[in-house]
């Protein structure tokens, strides 16, 4: 073999080594761009996924809560209903030839009551001389204190207050001293 036979032979073995590292290079970075594609797919999907679970959680959240305080609203409209109640029975106490009155009223009472609490009705307690919170109370006005210790605390309920389930649905109405 002549010179130039063998350095023609070494070339073509150099150029083929090359072509063989840039097949292998090209095969590493497809392979490396799949893995990057698995990567991001399956990261989509971990996130897909908990959006949905998140969404799943909410929208059972909001259903029970739906449920919890789904008769609102005729609850609402029946509390003047039960206020009335309480003043008949209030004014019926002092008439003594209305007896039997005030039996028929008190029992028709206890039963809307009743069924109220059975719904989730609850009625707020609130004690004169217990301080006054905007966040549970509602002031409709506020006088002088009879005393130094009754500043800024509750003197009388004019209404009362009421909870369905966790919820405030009416606030008492107060009067505070100042």
């Amino acid at each position: 073999m002549s010179k130039k036979d063998k350095e023609n032979t070494i070339e073509s073995e150099q150029v083929e080594a090359t072509q063989n590292e840039t097949v292998e290079v090209e095969e590493q970075t497809v392979e490396e761009k799949l893995q990057e594609e698995v990567k991001q797919e399956k990261d989509k999907f971990l996130r897909l996924f908990a959006e949905f679970e998140n969404y799943k959680r909410r929208t059972s959240k909001e259903r029970i809560e739906l449920f919890a305080t789904a008769s609102e609203g005729v609850m609402k409209t029946l509390l003047p209903v039960l206020d009335d109640f309480e003043r008949a029975l209030s004014h019926i106490e002092d008439d003594k030839e209305a007896e039997e009155l005030r039996k028929g009223v008190l029992l028709i009472y206890q039963k809307l009551v009743s069924t109220l609490e059975k719904e989730g009705l609850k009625p707020m307690d609130v004690e004169k001389g217990e301080a006054f919170d905007a966040d549970k109370h509602e002031a409709i006005t506020q006088i002088p204190a009879p005393t130094d210790e009754l500043k800024g605390k509750i003197i009388d309920v004019v209404e009362k207050g009421y909870v369905l389930g966790e919820k405030i649905i009416r606030f008492p109405k107060v009067v505070i001293g100042q």
